[in-house]
């Protein structure tokens, strides 16, 4: 009686351990990719004591050199509530919100100028700071 051919080891590979592995993995990639902002624009923003948060329904910049920016998108002052507009019927949220990242070097008339244009379209306009350290 030959017991030891039973007892061979078997050709096949585990794999188990490699789906839990995967799992974690793109539970990793999902919250990091939730955290990057694709709408990038460097300003210098001023700081401040507080700092409040808002959902960003429209994220309108204004540079250094007072140029416009909703998004990474370059926009004209004449047509800026136009383009708010497009941006929040794209977003279809019940109550837009839109983020004023003004530089520290930025005029504030350009800054009063997108905050009539939200005013107009009946939007809520909050403006981004960096907090005091």
């Amino acid at each position: 009686m030959n017991l030891r051919s039973h007892l061979r080891a078997s050709k096949e590979s585990e794999t188990s351990a490699l789906n839990d592995i995967l799992f974690i993995l793109l539970f990793f990639f999902l919250i990091i990719s939730t955290l990057a902002n694709p709408n990038l624009v460097k300003v210098s923003v001023p700081r401040a004591a507080s700092d409040s948060k808002a959902k960003q329904t429209v994220v309108i910049t204004v540079d250094s050199l007072q140029r416009f920016f909703i998004g990474t998108r370059s926009v004209s002052q004449d047509s800026l509530q136009s383009a708010i507009a497009a941006m929040v019927a794209k977003s279809h949220d019940a109550e837009g919100t839109v983020v004023i990242n003004g530089d520290k070097k930025a005029q504030f008339d350009n800054i009063v100028a997108v905050m009539r244009a939200a005013k107009a379209l009946k939007l809520k306009t909050v403006v981004a700071v960096d907090k005091d350290k």
